[in-house]
């Protein structure tokens, strides 16, 4: 089985410190710290997806997602096949594993009630991306093994505290 995961990186700057929300899953006997998102259902539009599982999981609504406005669709051309197209974050692809997927991250901005449990979901937090560095520092299995590579590539590539690193 092949699946598509719509995942997102939700952002707020609280005090001058970048925070991303992060979230402990509950789906399997081994807990792991996760960011919001998941499989899409077929043939659901990207976005759609991106924001039910960041709702059903967290509470939140997203308000923003930085990549939206390229959105294009097919849509009127052939009424039996349409297509979507827009700039994600960052793409991943499993390479090894006991399941096979591609998903894409997106960077979101979220307003709402925090829930205290969501979909498989519990822990829902808040934490600055200096705190994330330092546990993926420490040990990066205690995170999802998915977002442990997409956690590297946002740490990398968006997160000024590691972009000052030598």
């Amino acid at each position: 089985m092949f699946y598509v995961n719509a995942r997102a990186f939700i952002e707020r700057e609280s005090e001058g410190v970048t925070e991303l929300l992060i979230q402990t899953r509950t789906k399997t006997n081994q807990q792991s710290l996760e960011l919001p998102g998941g499989q899409l259902e077929p043939f659901e539009a990207i976005l759609d997806g991106l924001k039910r599982e960041v709702f059903e999981e967290t509470g939140l609504t997203v308000v923003e997602v930085e990549g939206s406005e390229t959105r294009i669709d097919t849509r009127g051309i052939n009424p039996d096949f349409e297509v979507e197209c827009l700039a994600p974050y960052c793409v991943y692809q499993t390479l090894k594993g006991p399941i096979d997927s591609v998903g894409m991250y997106f960077i979101v901005g979220a307003e709402g009630e925090l829930l205290k449990t969501g979909d498989e979901t519990a822990n829902i937090r808040w934490v600055a991306t200096d705190e994330i560095d330092r546990l993926m520092s420490e040990d990066p299995r205690q995170f999802s093994d998915v977002d442990r590579a997409g956690l590297m590539y946002y740490l990398n590539h968006r997160n000024p505290i590691r972009r000052d690193k030598p």
